[in-house]
């Protein structure tokens, strides 16, 4: 044992890496720290749609400390998808998906991720958390032959109900076992073929450095940064994030006026209402996320990452662009001219995966014709 965590202690890394390399660190902070928080809100949690509200609200008035754990809880998920997106387009815009394996095994972490998250999302059954369940979970019903079977299945009968609380509430708490496994693949395939670097180049034996102490400590310090954010977004704006539907009982005979999932999501969800066949709609939003798998195939050109490359950068923060309107479309109603909006946002989204490879293309016959 501790032979195997000297030799993760001891891995070389290049001596060049910016501070853009420690959103992996964190997220593995961020992941234990919901872990822990999420342990001790369900002792206290009751997954019965009679009392699954009424527990939260105990949680937040009658166990010590309770309400700062729920908070912080809250606030750890968005930090863990901030972080998470901040990770994912450090990979894209450094190159680092050239690791193929790496980044096949990180997209399926974040697929998991929001399952776990959207799980979660249920559990307070609030009415903007009830109605969230059937609107997400008919996704699937346009699977064909199985889609209606997996519909019921998920929801433990024809409707949203006490069933489908418990259902939620199990995998919400088997899933981050999973996600763990995931993550500690994730970091043997990095060991195995080594950290990039910001210049996209091998780096001799003389450019590396131990992990610890000289990245350990670089960690420490951001994992101090994103701890104070944290209790600070649970301490001084503990409802910025939350929706007010939320603060209402779950109600199956009201509909919310406009139903919505968390900010994450939004990116998603624009993409998913931006096509008006549901079925059109389902394979588009699906598609958008597994295109993602298909990332290792952008590395065409003779350097790795966008560093060198003036047009690719152009194009990664115009797609970072259109990912923020399509987080600021997915919260606007349903309504002209947001859908035509979203729709043109989703084409740019997907011509982004064929044009970042052109770009690289043109750069280098261009200076090296």
């Amino acid at each position: 044992m501790l032979r195997s965590v000297r030799s993760v202690l001891d891995v070389p890394m290049p001596v060049n890496l910016s501070a853009s390399w420690n959103f992996g660190s964190l997220l593995g902070a961020v992941l234990t720290l919901q872990i822990l928080s999420g342990v001790f809100l369900s002792m206290h949690y009751l997954p019965s749609s009679d009392l699954a509200f009424m527990s939260i609200d105990h949680i937040m008035r009658d166990v010590n400390g309770g309400w700062v754990i729920r908070l912080v809880h809250v606030w750890g998920s968005s930090m863990f998808f901030f972080l998470l997106y901040c990770h994912m387009g450090r990979g894209i815009y450094y190159g680092s998906f050239s690791l193929a394996a790496v980044w096949g095994v990180g997209v399926v972490i974040f697929i998991a991720s929001m399952a776990t998250a959207f799980l979660g999302y249920v559990l307070p059954w609030g009415q903007m958390s009830f109605w969230g369940a059937p609107v997400i979970t008919n996704i699937f019903s346009a699977i064909p032959y199985l889609g209606k079977s997996l519909v019921i299945w998920l929801w433990g009968g024809f409707s949203v109900g006490g069933p489908t609380l418990t259902r939620f509430y199990t995998l919400h708490f088997l899933l981050p076992m999973v996600l763990v496994g995931l993550v500690l693949v994730h970091i043997f395939l990095l060991h195995e073929t080594g950290s990039s670097n910001p210049l996209g180049v091998k780096v001799s034996s003389g450019g590396l450095v131990p992990f610890h102490p000289f990245y350990t400590s670089k960690d420490f310090v951001g994992v101090l940064g994103v701890g104070f954010l944290i209790l600070g977004g649970a301490f001084l704006w503990p409802y910025f994030l939350s929706d007010p539907e939320n603060f209402a009982p779950a109600n199956p005979l009201v509909t919310p006026t406009h139903i919505m999932p968390e900010w994450y999501f939004l990116w998603v969800y624009a993409i998913l209402r931006s096509i008006p066949n549901k079925v059109g709609g389902v394979v588009v939003m699906f598609s958008s996320l597994l295109i993602l798998f298909g990332v290792p195939l952008l590395y065409t050109g003779k350097f790795q990452g966008s560093s060198m490359y003036p047009l690719s950068q152009f194009l990664f923060w115009g797609f970072v662009s259109v990912m923020v309107l399509l987080t600021w479309i997915g919260h606007s109603p349903v309504e002209s001219p947001y859908t035509s909006l979203g729709l043109e946002l989703t084409v740019v989204y997907f011509f982004f995966f064929f044009l970042y490879p052109l770009s690289e293309k043109v750069w280098d016959s261009v200076l090296y014709c």
